[in-house]
């Protein structure tokens, strides 16, 4: 039986009111998802699972986290009732040996996750299962530790990276047209043109960059981007379908491998 190889994505996923008031990147992630054929399951790596150690969602029917303060009841009202998969859970913790990965029982989807599945998944049809980003590791562990789940693309599982790789709240600028700093065009562009390069050892180490201080001063929303650029296979290159920088320090990035 044939199967099909499927695409990793990495969307920058921005604010959570992107939810429930569509704007032109939700209707781009639409349009994205749709060039996509439909995955047996998800694997979702999203910067707000961001712990002390490496767990996987390994429930039947995950919770939907409403990991936020100060937004309208609308977006906590919201769910997204996709159901899980113990058995992908347990591949996952088999690939990933002998790292220790824990099968989570109480997290469930964060909305790293499903603000972007609301839009590319409506029907919430699909088993999702998160993958927790392990705070205490460098870069390089989590690009290391990625590069096993590789197998997962040939097993019909889309994997979904779901961060900003500029993501400095201190500093945002709430104006709608809001002119992104020159620190966040700079970095942002460093990036897509190492992707352009084809040069993941250059994203790995991005710490060394000037601008890296203020455009990821925290790790957790730029690492899943190296999950999804982990996934790439020697003949495939990385698209850049997507591209923006919100409130002046959101990076609206969208970046896609084996999408030709």
């Amino acid at each position: 039986m044939t199967t099909t190889r499927m695409p990793a994505l990495f969307i920058g996923h921005g604010n959570p009111m992107y939810a429930i008031e569509p704007n032109h990147h939700t209707h781009g992630w639409q349009q994205l998802a749709q060039k996509v054929a439909r995955p047996k399951a998800i694997l979702a790596i999203s910067a707000h699972w961001y712990i002390d150690h490496t767990a996987v969602t390994a429930m039947a029917l995950p919770r939907t986290i409403h990991d936020f303060g100060g937004f309208p009841q609308a977006l906590f009202d919201l769910q997204y009732p996709a159901p899980g998969s113990p058995a992908l859970a347990q591949r996952i913790q088999q690939l990933l040996a002998p790292t220790a990965v824990t099968l989570d029982q109480s997290w469930g989807l964060d909305h790293g996750s499903w603000s972007i599945l609301l839009h590319t998944h409506p029907a919430a049809d699909i088993p999702v299962v998160q993958l927790s980003i392990d705070a205490s590791q460098p870069p390089a562990w989590h690009y290391a530790l990625a590069q096993r789940l590789r197998p997962l693309r040939d097993e019909e599982v889309l994997i979904l990276g779901s961060g900003n790789i500029v993501h400095n709240l201190g500093r945002l600028n709430w104006d709608a047209n809001a002119p992104a700093y020159e620190w966040a065009e700079r970095f942002a562009h460093w990036v897509q043109t190492e992707l352009r390069n084809n040069n993941p050892t250059a994203l790995i180490h991005y710490l060394s960059q000037e601008d890296a201080q203020l455009s990821v001063p925290t790790p957790e929303h730029y690492l899943p981007l190296l999950y999804v650029i982990a996934q790439q296979h020697p003949e495939e290159l990385f698209g850049l379908p997507m591209s923006g920088i919100d409130m002046g320090a959101i990076d609206m990035q969208v970046v896609t491998v084996g999408m030709g």
